[in-house]
């Protein structure tokens, strides 16, 4: 398994994620695996829409609370 392994000071890494204000004046060691090889082949991703299928609704019924023999089923 290739590995990079590296002892740094939290503040650098603040600057490449957000850490907790805490950790930034300690040191933090950072294994980084690497999990699979990009190429150009590999599909990137696409913008979806967010939301229902056009046209679809809600119905009133979706709201109403769950009959007692489902609230058993899920164990409330």
């Amino acid at each position: 398994m290739n590995y990079i392994r590296q002892v740094v000071g939290g503040d650098k890494l603040a600057n490449v994620f957000d850490i907790p204000q805490m950790f930034r004046n300690r040191k933090a060691e950072v294994i980084i695996l690497f999990s699979e090889e990009l190429s150009e082949e590999t599909p990137k991703a696409t913008k979806r829409p967010i939301g229902f299928a056009k046209g679809a609704e809600v119905p009133d019924s979706f709201f109403e609370p769950l009959p007692e023999e489902e609230l058993e089923l899920w164990g409330m």
